[in-house]
């Protein structure tokens, strides 16, 4: 098992807001966690990340069987967890290729024998960013909104985790970076087999990944578990409040 998550309990300022998530994932197994706004998803997943003020009161998560509850953010990276966020942000004084090097674990400024300098152009490649007028920008600075996500995603195969969280991949994106987006990811889980975790609120990016499996969060707990095929077309006819109360009482 890649990853399994146990009675977890998390408080954020001394509120807490998830309320006991279980949940686990298998090696290139492809899960979605949907909901309403402040049901608890970007809470899971910046936890799952290792963010010091998401701090677990309760429970434990597990990686590849090590306990990384208490793992900082730099080291559940090195063991293969990466993050995308809702909202990539912007850093001046870097450049975008050589943020990718970096990601990939290779020192642009001091490459050693063995390092692939072209790297940086293939991936940029594989997001649709034509690398001769992105590789020499400052990482996000004046990015429209499906770059700032072509540019994370870029970054996030540079590492070739063995588990990627993508936090909202489809908001803030035109129809046009939905698809780049979408093609992306479908073909590198194909290549890769790359577990993923998304989050989001509608089907716009899972028409092309196809979850095994699906979790609704309401409240900081899992509502409702379920196949892509079954609770796919419920959330868009019933929306999830009147879905999680029909489903309570069943």
């Amino acid at each position: 098992m890649l990853l399994s998550v146990q009675d977890l309990h998390v408080r954020v300022e001394g509120k807490e807001l998830l309320k006991g998530i279980n949940l686990s994932m298998e090696y290139g197994e492809i899960v979605a966690i949907m909901g309403h706004n402040a049901s608890g998803k970007t809470t899971l997943a910046l936890t799952l990340a290792g963010f010091p003020q998401y701090q677990v009161s309760e429970g434990k998560i597990l990686f590849e069987g090590e306990d990384v509850t208490s793992k900082s953010i730099d080291e559940r990276a090195r063991m293969g967890m990466a993050l995308a966020f809702q909202s990539p942000p912007a850093i001046r004084g870097i450049k975008l290729g050589h943020m990718i090097s970096l990601s990939a674990g290779m020192n642009p400024w001091q490459p050693k024998p063995g390092d692939d300098p072209e790297l940086p152009k293939k991936i940029l490649s594989k997001v649709n960013l034509e690398p001769e007028k992105y590789l020499d920008r400052e990482v996000n600075v004046g990015f429209s909104g499906g770059e700032r996500k072509r540019s994370e995603l870029a970054q996030i195969f540079a590492m070739r985790p063995k588990l990627m969280i993508l936090d909202e991949p489809d908001s803030g994106v035109d129809i046009d970076s939905l698809k780049v987006l979408g093609n992306s990811l479908q073909e590198y889980f194909r290549t890769e087999k790359c577990s993923m975790m998304i989050i989001t609120h509608h089907r716009h990016i899972l028409q092309y990944l196809k979850p095994s499996r699906m979790h609704i969060l309401s409240g900081g707990k899992i509502a409702l578990t379920g196949s892509y095929e079954e609770l796919m077309p419920k959330i868009e006819e019933l929306g999830y409040e009147r879905l999680i109360k029909e489903a309570a009482n069943e």
